[in-house]
């Protein structure tokens, strides 16, 4: 066998490797709807003072759990429309969650930039755990998440969510 061979038959095996890794992953942490529920509920992260709200607290509400970071401007830019979603719709028992995927200090600041009316959780890194569960493997931001009041996924979103597509999401949950 000739050296480029050896290099070619290296080359194919690392990639054959490679696609089966990823596809076991995927396999790995498949998860259903319901299943990426329960870890969202089970979970209890610190608020803006450090006190730690379990996320059960507001079952059997329609919530919308958002995970961003002050990072992400496509996170930045939705905010403001879960604000006044928050505001318009929180008599029809309507709830948002942010989960911060970031520094409690820099959320703490944004938060009270923008004027954030609805919970804020400060999860760092170790929050992309949960939004895995409900069906972000990929582990980008924003990912968005509509629980309805039974307590199940009903839609997810992973990017910048407009106030139309969610308000229409919505609108049958509550």
């Amino acid at each position: 066998m000739t050296k480029s061979q050896q290099i070619l038959l290296y080359i194919g095996i690392a990639i054959l490797a490679v696609a089966a890794g990823l596809l076991l992953r995927g396999q790995l942490t498949r998860t259903t709807p319901q299943s990426g529920a329960d870890t969202i509920f089970a979970a209890s992260l610190p608020d803006l003072q450090g006190i730690n709200q379990p996320i059960s607290q507001w079952r059997g509400k329609v919530m919308v759990v958002n995970f961003w970071a002050t990072w992400c401007e496509p996170c930045r830019e939705e905010i403001p429309e879960f604000i006044e979603l928050q505001k318009r719709f929180s008599d029809r028992e309507l709830v948002f969650v942010g989960i911060a995927v970031d520094q409690k200090e820099k959320v703490a600041a944004f938060s009270k930039e923008v004027g954030i009316n609805y919970p804020v959780l400060v999860g760092g890194m170790g929050a992309m755990g949960l939004a895995g569960a409900a069906g972000n493997p990929q582990g980008a931001l924003p990912f968005t998440v509509v629980i309805d009041r039974s307590g199940k996924i009903t839609d997810t979103r992973l990017g910048r969510l407009s106030r139309s597509k969610l308000e229409s999401m919505l609108k049958p949950l509550l």
